[in-house]
């Protein structure tokens, strides 16, 4: 689920500042990003998010300040050998000439560096407030979106139900259609003989029985309602939901197929296609759902 959340935290010669961002995304995705003296966290601040987030991409970010510290630089004396000397042989190789500017070597990466103390307990226990923080910020953005998503999802529940009746309507009147259309069929097939047919009434009401059993979508229906349901609970439900209406997408989508697959009526498909089209709408939105 979309989400923003912003937290900070400050102490005896820091102050840090968190900002967390998610999107949808089918599974955990987190993205850390920080300075380098962090890297040692980042297993622990991944584990913090962990607990308090189960889908989405997670994009992370700490800035960390060290206040009341005077600016040092250290230099690292290899890394800049190493570039005097390349500098030397490109002179060289191609015969130029000049002087080696130290305001350049300055700026080459890793030439100088800031040393820096070990973090204390009390800088540790600052991020961790931060990234804290952030999450509750987060939460309560994604609450207060998740109940809106809620009510868009029932909304579309509630079509799909109102569809179910409707084949269900269809259905009941499929055998008398059947009777009638086997009926009709064999006059036509009558009528261009030009010899009369005597109808078989046991052997009509046997394929009339079979035609409805092939098509008979009473499972069907009833797993329908039985889905919507259990969609239904699951979005009141304060556990992680978000795998278990996959699930349920999936089997409703099945059952629309099998309905689509059993019927020539044209108005059950027309019902069936619809509840599929608002099951890949909730497909979609359920992506937000942990």
């Amino acid at each position: 689920m979309t989400g923003f959340g912003r937290g900070s935290a400050t102490g005896d010669g820091f102050a840090v500042g968190v900002e967390i961002k998610t999107v949808n995304n089918r599974y955990l995705d987190i993205h850390v990003r920080g300075p380098q003296e962090l890297a040692s966290l980042e297993m622990d601040i991944r584990k913090r998010v962990n607990a308090r987030l189960s889908r989405g991409r997670v994009d992370l970010n700490v800035n960390f300040d060290r206040t009341g510290e005077t600016a040092s630089y250290q230099i690292n004396q290899a890394v800049v050998a190493a570039y005097v000397d390349a500098l030397r042989e490109i002179q060289h190789q191609f015969n130029l000439s000049g002087d080696i500017d130290v305001s350049a070597i300055a700026r080459l990466p890793g030439a100088l560096s800031s040393p820096r103390n070990d973090l204390t307990d009390k800088m540790i226990s600052g991020i961790e407030r931060a990234i804290d923080q952030a999450l509750d910020n987060l939460e309560q953005m994604r609450n207060v979106e998740g109940q809106s998503l809620a009510n868009e999802m029932n909304n579309r529940l509630q079509t799909i139900q109102q569809k179910i009746p409707l084949i269900e309507s269809a259905a009941a009147g499929l055998v008398d259609a059947y009777q009638q259309r086997l009926q009709k069929r064999i006059s036509e097939l009558t009528a261009r003989s030009g010899q009369p047919i005597e109808l078989d009434a046991a052997r009509l009401a046997q394929e009339v029985a079979y035609l409805a059993d092939r098509s008979d979508i009473t499972e069907e229906l009833a797993r329908l309602r039985s889905h919507v349901e259990q969609f239904r609970e699951a979005l009141e439900s304060d556990e992680e939901v978000g795998k278990r209406l996959d699930f349920l997408l999936q089997e409703l989508n099945r059952e629309a197929n099998t309905v689509l697959s059993k019927s020539t009526e044209i108005s059950i498909k027309e019902a069936a296609l619809a509840i599929k089209a608002e099951v890949e709408k909730l497909r979609e939105q359920v992506q937000n759902v942990e």
